[in-house]
């Protein structure tokens, strides 16, 4: 019984707090708002954590910004931090509350990667990252911003995964789209442009996509690394998914006669 009387103190406690919050301009005499988003108490009581960044395989200080001292943060199992992001969990003292993956290792050890100049700041940034998970990085250009045609470096990461110089290969242009046409040429290749981790890993879990190519003025940076995570965190285990993927396969031999 005492226990129940203390799980509704609790949920008062709760509902009062998001009354309070309630802004004064929204509440007339003898009015109330027509709708408060109330989110689930239950959740409120039993959530072990402030913010989630467990989609995250690095974590930056700007992944910290706005907690408060000693709030709970949820992060991959794997995930790395940046000097100055544990300097911050250090002084801020902060809780990393690990989060139990269902499969968040690494499923390849190296990375072709290539793009034009409009990817050219993106690839810098990308080289560092993959670096830091501890893959073998293999740059084949652009070498700077100025303007050059992505179907060559599209087709230089398509080659070496083709010939197993590479585990898979990333590619990055304006959009993705051109960088994926050009990479499929190369037999062996299936390329998967991709725009949220969702679709990155569907296309290594269900289409065994060898090639990640991706959009310089689609996503932010942040977003970029969080695909690319998918990516290379998944790969294609299902045998009816591996049997839809040989059609593909027979399909391009069908073609190369």
């Amino acid at each position: 019984m005492s226990e129940k009387n203390e799980q509704r103190d609790r949920i008062r406690s709760l509902v009062k707090e998001i009354l309070d919050g309630v802004p004064a301009d929204l509440v007339k005499a003898g009015e109330y708002p027509v709708r408060v988003p109330v989110y689930s108490l239950t959740e409120q009581s039993e959530k072990q954590y402030d913010r989630d960044e467990s989609a995250k395989s690095l974590l930056t200080e700007g992944d910290f910004r706005g907690l408060e001292d000693g709030s709970r943060i949820r992060i991959a199992e794997n995930a790395k931090l940046t000097p100055l992001a544990a300097d911050i969990v250090k002084e801020m003292n902060l809780v990393l509350v690990k989060k139990e993956p269902r499969d968040a290792s690494l499923k390849v050890s190296s990375v072709g990667i290539g793009s034009d100049h409009g990817g050219f700041d993106v690839k810098r940034q990308l080289i560092s990252y993959l670096g830091d998970l501890g893959l073998k990085v293999r740059d084949f250009g652009t070498d700077s911003a100025e303007a050059a045609d992505y179907p060559d470096f599209a087709h230089l990461v398509g080659e070496a995964v083709s010939n197993g110089t590479v585990d898979v290969g990333i590619v990055i242009d304006g959009a993705g789209i051109g960088s994926a046409m050009a990479a499929g040429k190369v037999p062996g290749v299936r390329p998967a442009a991709c725009y949220n981790p969702a679709l990155a890993r569907n296309s290594r879990q269900h289409n065994g996509a060898n090639v990640l190519t991706l959009g310089s003025g689609q996503n932010s940076i942040d977003q970029i690394k969080e695909i690319v995570s998918a990516f290379l965190m998944h790969e294609i285990t299902e045998p009816r998914h591996k049997r839809r993927v040989d059609k593909i396969d027979a399909i391009e031999r069908q073609y190369r006669k």
